[in-house]
């Protein structure tokens, strides 16, 4: 089930924004394969595999890809396969025997999917890096935290997952609608630099524009402004506020029993020193909770600050089931919603397995070449 149904992708094991990319599409219905390695080491952190949950919804073989026979069975499955996902630093690939001109050899319409941080080119292509540098050259890292403060280090979804991830599977998509048109496949070239760079697009044109203060903490949605910040509350949890329209704003003080000329205009930057310290001491008046009650589901556009666990029980997530409950671990369901092709629930991660590796070739292979492959020592 999903849009993707029929879609093959192969995946070769990486860690980070790639698993995260076949993910995503195995969520909405590709069929995904993973070549894990024989012998894994360092693969990011270690945990039981129930939660490696960007593993989910496929299953996996194990190969040594610096094994003939393992190499040549990968191609056989790219024969096959819609797209590939690769994650390794330039050219280690095509050491391998699995670059692009050896795979468009075997499949002329294969999208070739290279998930980076740097790029395939440039200065830095052979550097070795993570999140908080690919968002750190972009000037991401330096527009965030607050007035007067080092940049606050955010968790690495900004560059990985929406920079590195996202982009990656868009550029997929895109191109294998390109290649059903064309017969002809490509390669997409997803560095995280560039994902991350564009995600701030809109940024870069209020910094032309003279609008965006390149002093973090100073403009309105950085922390800057009164009206669009998080604050403490009498029981020690926060609370957001993103009251930013005029019409929002007015409803936000009127409900907390504020008037909004005791301040003045809320986006004259003179007035934005009185309206946190009047917000900040009526904040504490009242618990988290109390301020829900009274604040939240109005126009006020104010939510409370969940912790992971608070966020599975909250009230809006559950009735749409954004967060759910699969193996006994609570994660995100698939996303976006599609209203006719509905994607089923993500099946946990699988351990590599005799069985669960018969059951991964199964719909790549005949029965006859999985048994010659394990026959040989090529799969276990």
């Amino acid at each position: 089930m999903g849009p993707l149904a029929g879609i093959k992708v192969v995946e070769l094991a990486g860690i980070g924004p790639g698993p995260m990319c076949a993910m995503l599409l195995a969520d909405l219905g590709a069929t995904v394969l993973r070549i894990d390695r024989k012998h894994p080491s360092g693969l990011g952190y270690k945990r039981p595999l129930k939660y490696d949950l960007t593993l989910r919804g496929r299953k996996s073989i194990a190969l040594d890809l610096k094994d003939p026979d393992a190499v040549a069975l990968v191609l056989r499955l790219i024969s096959d396969a819609d797209a590939l996902i690769e994650g390794f630093r330039p050219g280690v690939t095509e050491r391998l025997g699995l670059g692009p001109d050896a795979c468009f050899e075997r499949n002329p319409k294969l999208v070739y999917g290279r998930m980076t941080g740097w790029g395939q080119t440039g200065p830095l292509a052979m550097a070795a890096g993570h999140d908080i540098n690919y968002i750190a050259i972009t000037g991401i890292l330096n527009a965030i935290g607050r007035q007067g403060q080092a940049p606050s280090v955010p968790i690495n979804i900004i560059g990985d997952m929406a920079g590195g991830s996202m982009y990656l599977a868009l550029g997929m998509l895109a191109a294998i609608i390109e290649a059903r048109n064309s017969g002809k496949g490509q390669v997409v070239d997803a560095a995280i630099v560039d994902g991350a760079a564009s995600l701030a697009t809109s940024l870069f044109g209020m910094r032309g524009a003279g609008m965006l203060s390149t002093e973090r903490g100073t403009n309105v949605l950085d922390s800057g402004a009164y009206f669009y910040d998080v604050y403490e509350c009498a029981d020690g949890g926060y609370i957001s506020v993103g009251a930013v329209e005029e019409k929002f704003y007015i409803e936000l003080m009127q409900r907390m029993g504020l008037n909004p000329t005791e301040i003045g205009p809320h986006m004259n930057r003179d007035n934005w020193s009185k309206g946190r310290a009047l917000l900040t001491e009526r904040f504490k008046t009242k618990t988290r909770d109390q301020w829900c009650e009274l604040l939240e589901g109005f126009d006020a556009c104010v939510a409370p600050v969940l912790s992971w666990d608070e966020a599975f029980k909250h009230p809006h997530l559950k009735a749409r089931n954004t967060l759910v409950e699969i193996d006994g671990v609570v994660q995100p369901a698939p996303a976006p919603r599609f209203s006719r092709t509905i994607p089923d629930l993500p099946s946990p991660p699988a351990a590599v397995t005799p069985d669960n590796t018969d059951a991964a070739l199964a719909g790549w292979l005949d029965a006859r070449e999985i048994g010659s492959l394990r026959a040989v020592g090529t799969i276990s």
